[in-house]
């Protein structure tokens, strides 16, 4: 009668050992003690106003779910043109904003409205067109140049045409050529974003400017190819900046300050720099190096 009180009081113990994970420390043991570990952040949202190249070229949805998971946060992107992701954390409705108009983000540090400025990684412009190229702008020595060629073609260009920081890239490149498009019937402002302007160019066989990310990611479904990339007035930086809470209230300080440190960590560095790599053969985002 003891062996048997003995026996049914170890098994009764291995079945509680086992109800509670105590499977041998193999691979589900691990993962349930990793997820016990992360706490749950007191304000768990985070809300970021990002420009939609890094969310359309699919970046974002890439790296954000290897932070929401090692913290707790939960990000919600907000994409929109440059302008009116600044506005948007004008507006207060945003913690943090990851965009790339080096001028607007400054102006924005120096009203008040974001802390500090943080350039942490870059791409390129390059100009996208039809194959017959008839402008014959693949030999230009730089971007200027071949806008100079599009325009005494007076071959079709579509163009963001809603203060973006592609547009405002697109604009300082015209410098003062900015052709009118109320009397340039081939100058097309299309007030869309990337993607829109991409389907637009490629069913029009016109010209445009756009980040490479975002190309690449949809170049299968457009008749389009690369005919002028990388030159020194083609660069494309990113910065992010955490909203000032003195300024604007509501602010997750905290959330931001995570996102932001950890975007510019080790480990979203190491994802940022292979991004790309397998689908694409190139990276598509480049890190700055200090």
């Amino acid at each position: 009668m003891k062996k048997l009180l003995a026996v049914l009081l170890s098994l009764a113990m291995l079945l509680s050992f086992a109800a509670c994970g105590g499977n041998g420390g193999g691979e589900t043991t691990v993962a349930e003690t990793t997820v016990s570990e992360v706490k749950t952040p007191e304000n768990p949202t985070i809300r970021m106003s990002t420009t939609t190249s890094v969310n359309d070229s699919g970046l974002l949805p890439y790296l954000l779910p290897v932070f929401e998971k090692a913290t707790g946060y939960k990000v919600e992107v907000q994409p929109a043109g440059t302008g009116a992701a600044i506005q948007k954390a004008v507006d207060g409705n945003a913690d943090l904003i990851l965009v790339h108009s080096k001028a607007s983000e400054e102006t924005f540090v120096q009203d008040g409205y974001g802390v500090e400025r943080i350039p942490f990684m870059y791409n390129y412009f390059v100009v996208v067109g039809s194959a017959e190229d008839p402008a014959g702008i693949k030999d230009s020595a730089n971007a200027a140049e071949a806008f100079a060629k599009i325009e005494k073609a007076e071959a079709k260009f579509v163009s963001r045409g809603d203060e973006s920081g592609t547009h405002k890239a697109e604009l300082k490149i015209w410098g003062e050529n900015v052709p009118d498009a109320e009397t340039a019937s081939w100058y097309i402002s299309a007030g869309q974003g990337m993607g829109a302007c991409l389907t637009m160019a490629s069913e029009q066989g016109a010209y445009c400017l756009t980040d490479k990310a975002t190309f690449l990611s949809n170049k299968d479904s457009l008749d389009l190819e690369i005919l002028l990339s990388e030159g020194e007035d083609m660069k494309n930086t990113y910065s992010v900046i955490e909203c000032n809470s003195e300024k604007l209230s509501g602010i997750n300080t905290e959330g931001a300050k995570a996102l932001i440190q950890w975007l510019t960590g080790d480990e979203a560095s190491a994802l940022i720099a292979e991004y790309g790599k397998e689908q694409y053969g190139q990276a598509l985002f480049y890190l700055i190096e200090e």
